[in-house]
């Protein structure tokens, strides 16, 4: 999908047709773009459109270049935040020829909201580099909105850990295993802004050297500063959640390890109380000819009296200790 748009009042709108405004278009957004789409933009305006495995490449230099005078910068954006399984794919932004193209295979919120957004208001997006800078400051916000969120999720699962009421241990065990799938999903979902984030700072930093190169305004400068501040100050709160997760997550397992060491100590307790009384029931169970007890009238009861004796005896020295 090719979207195309124009400046009309210093608003962004969409253009029809990519031939006939093609002098005018600041900004061409590509969505899963085909072959044809790739060769129409190449043709159109005659920069070569990266490929989705080019994108992906992991190499600074294959990510931060500068080719046939464009400005070439690919940063991994986040997807689907709201549900349980975040899409984490490369964007690609080329800045080049007084023009943006951007392209991508997946739809990060901040593509959605801001060109309708740009399009009601004026925001001063007038030109490639503004809107490039707009677009960016637009995502970053929306990472803040998810860090924001991730922040009172982590905060609930904190007091369920340790504000736990379930008396039930069937009902406990359930309740842990959701506490460890959600931990493990937020662990997830700060690891992806913060890879996000860490590709952002290389933008920033990389575009910082374009507007340099290319002589961008002082405004424009100072907001590509502020842009790459804003990403550092969210790459250190990422990082203070992951810090937190990993702390849920050793206090979750702790409070597993306590459950299963309070059932041991049960059953320990109860081996021990009933040792006696089943030491006593074997003596009597012994088939000697010669033993007293089996000839007295009161030598049931006794041994009965015996073997209640002998359990109560630990049960209470165990109370005593502080041990039940």
């Amino acid at each position: 999908m090719i979207k195309a748009f124009v400046v009309d009042n210093d608003r962004l709108r969409l253009a029809d047709d990519l031939e006939q405004n093609r002098d005018a278009i600041v900004w061409v957004d590509l969505l899963n773009p085909t072959k044809e789409e790739e060769a129409v933009i190449e043709a159109v305006f005659g920069i070569a459109v990266p490929t989705r495995e080019e994108m992906e490449e992991i190499e600074i230099s294959s990510r931060l270049y500068v080719e046939d005078g464009g400005y070439f910068m690919t940063a991994n954006l986040p997807s689907q935040t709201e549900g349980e399984k975040p899409e984490m794919s490369p964007v690609t932004f080329v800045l080049a020829a007084k023009r943006l193209i951007t392209v991508r295979y997946h739809e990060p919120r901040a593509f959605k909201t801001f060109p309708l957004r740009a399009e009601k208001v004026a925001t001063g997006c007038t030109s490639a580099d503004t809107i490039l800078i707009g677009l960016l400051e637009a995502i970053v916000d929306r990472l803040a909105d998810i860090l924001e969120k991730a922040g009172r999720d982590i905060e609930a699962i904190s007091r369920d850990i340790f504000e736990a009421t379930a008396t039930n241990a069937s009902r406990r065990d359930r309740d842990f295993q959701e506490l460890l799938k959600s931990i493990g999903r937020k662990e997830d979902l700060a690891s992806s802004v913060r890879d996000s984030l860490t590709s952002l700072q290389r933008v920033a930093g990389f575009l910082a050297h374009a507007a340099t190169q290319t002589k961008m305004g002082k405004d424009t400068r100072a907001r590509i500063k502020t842009l790459a501040r804003d990403v550092l100050s969210l790459a250190d709160h990422a990082t203070f959640l992951s810090q937190k997760i990993s702390f849920l997550l050793d206090a979750t397992l702790g409070m597993i390890s306590i459950e299963q060491n309070a059932i041991i100590k049960i059953f320990s307790v109860a081996a021990v109380i009933f040792l006696p009384p089943t030491l006593v029931a074997s003596i009597y169970g012994m088939n000697f000819d010669i033993m007293p007890e089996l000839k007295w009238e009161i030598g049931y009861p006794f041994a009965i009296g015996l073997m209640i004796i002998s359990a109560i005896l630990p049960y209470l020295y165990f109370r005593r200790r502080g041990w039940l």
